[in-house]
């Protein structure tokens, strides 16, 4: 089955963020990761509104999870933190 990462990000210092942007990218694609939405209009009906979201398809939970995991990500990850408040879920696709 394959899954989404689902991101829902507030970026609080643009140019660090923009490192990560510019890492996090290959990192993804290296792990069969194709992103579907990022930074696009959104609607907000219940929870915690975030300005950005981003949402990748991976071939499976495991994928997303080893992306995550991998030292590319994490590279692009030390950029995120202390430039952003975010969550991030991989949810499997049951359809």
């Amino acid at each position: 089955m394959g899954a989404l990462w689902i991101a829902h990000v507030t970026v609080t210092d643009a140019e660090a963020y923009g490192k990560y942007a510019e890492l996090a990218g290959p990192a993804v694609a290296k792990h069969g990761g194709t992103f579907i939405a990022r930074g696009g209009r959104f609607v907000q009906l219940e929870g915690k509104e975030r300005p950005r979201n981003v949402v990748a398809r991976f071939p499976s939970v495991d994928a997303a999870v080893e992306c995550y995991n991998s030292t590319d990500y994490q590279e692009a990850l030390s950029h995120a933190r202390g430039a952003s408040e975010r969550e991030l879920m991989v949810v499997e696709i049951t359809e």
